[in-house]
């Protein structure tokens, strides 16, 4: 039988899908007015968070531009691999580095650089992992870089070979040696320096990876590492960037960010189940145009002045010590320092901890050690500083009551 359906009836009822599409996505038919309902009627209370853009509280909010860009691209369809390849042009070009890709997260890009330098790129090699017969398999990295990501090195089949001197490390350098990973975050705490792991590395040819996920701001660091030397570096979308939670940047040496390209999903093999929709790759190039325009000087006073409000909201604690704290490396933005004796203060901060998140609203921060909170003022919003501060004071306040 002829079919009724003509070109032009199926351009006609685009609109009018859209429009469906719209009323429905939008969450008001579903959840009302309100945007937190949407984990309300799941019985999930949305929380301040105070603790940074960790994953284990969603990352970040991103701005309404990513979210608009997300939306958009949700409409179309297009060729990923296409997509994937120009969107890693677009941010190389941005960012001033050779080459970019977006991958899956940060995680994703470890896996995906890591097996670009196992496989170099080659179609049958990517086919055959995480069997890596016949290919580089081992990788270098100091012992007190371990990141807990190992794993993502692990999955594609290599060997980690731990050191510590410059000595151990040319002696473990052999034929075999695929990639020498550094941990951006640990450099002040191992006995090879970033300068000397490139050096090392560049004299015998081996490619290197710098995971630098959450070492964004200041903005020069998107390129800085690339510059220095190294082959690979990472960054997470979800963190500094503001981009989409599950995103993350490979940025650097073509021939190998076009291999990794070759690992990651639409392709099958290692990286398949690391799909990266065209919603994060345009909502991560959002991310990225905007992050690199953003007025970063005063995005700062922002973030000082919450740490001044929660300064004068905690001072005169008895026992209490309460400090304002930038870290060098990795979350790079002020946090405030809470510290005190837990025998004293008959609070601990392991309870600390759990009565903020169960409170309502929930708060979430870190746990330092024992007697140690750090409150981050980077995903706090307008007026959460003040809550916060007020919310911890009353701990203090309650326990010696």
């Amino acid at each position: 039988m002829p079919s009724n359906i003509t070109r032009r009836r199926v351009l006609q009822s685009v609109p009018a899908t859209a429009a469906m599409c719209a009323a429905s996505c939008d969450g008001t038919a579903a959840y009302g007015s309100a945007p937190e309902n949407v984990y309300l009627n799941l019985g999930v209370r949305p929380a301040i968070n105070a603790w940074g853009t960790v994953t284990i509280m969603g990352g970040c909010i991103m701005p309404a531009e990513v979210v608009d860009a997300m939306t958009t691209a949700s409409r179309s369809f297009v060729p990923l691999p296409e997509l994937q390849l120009k969107a890693g042009q677009h941010i190389a070009k941005a960012i001033g580095v050779p080459a970019a890709m977006i991958s899956c997260g940060a995680a994703s890009a470890i896996t995906c650089g890591t097996a670009a330098c196992v496989t170099g790129g080659e179609d049958r090699n990517l086919r055959a992992l995480p069997d890596t017969t016949g290919m580089r398999n081992e990788i270098i990295q100091q012992r007190s870089h371990r990141s807990g990501y190992e794993a993502q090195m692990l999955l594609v089949g290599t060997t980690i070979i731990w050191v510590e001197t410059r000595e151990e490390l040319e002696d473990a350098i052999n034929e075999r040696t695929a990639m020498m990973f550094f941990l951006n975050k640990a450099d002040p705490h191992g006995r090879i320096s970033r300068d000397e792991w490139i050096e090392v590395a560049q004299a015998h040819g081996i490619p290197t990876m710098n995971d630098a996920a959450a070492d964004v701001p200041p903005v020069e660091r998107l390129r800085l590492y690339v510059d220095e030397g190294f082959d690979m570096v990472i960054f997470s979308g979800g963190k500094g960037l503001l981009g989409p939670q599950a995103s993350g940047l490979l940025l650097g040496r073509p021939d190998l960010v076009e291999a990794a390209r070759k690992a990651i999903s639409p392709h099958s093999g290692i990286g398949r189940g690391m799909k990266v929709g065209k919603e994060e790759i345009i909502g991560l190039v959002a991310a990225v145009d905007r992050y690199l325009a953003l007025d970063h000087e005063a995005e700062r006073r922002e973030l000082d002045q919450r740490a001044a409000t929660l300064l004068d909201m905690l001072k005169g604690l008895p026992a209490v010590v309460c400090v304002k704290e930038v870290p060098e490396i990795h979350n790079r933005v002020p946090h405030v320092t809470v510290s005190w004796n837990e025998d004293e203060q008959s609070l601990t901060a392991n309870d600390a901890k759990q009565r903020l998140i169960e409170g309502d609203p929930p708060i979430g921060l870190a746990r330092l050690g024992e007697g140690q909170l750090r409150i981050s003022t980077w995903m706090l919003r307008p007026g959460e500083d003040a809550i916060v501060g007020e919310r911890v004071r009353a701990l203090f306040t309650e326990s010696r009551s």
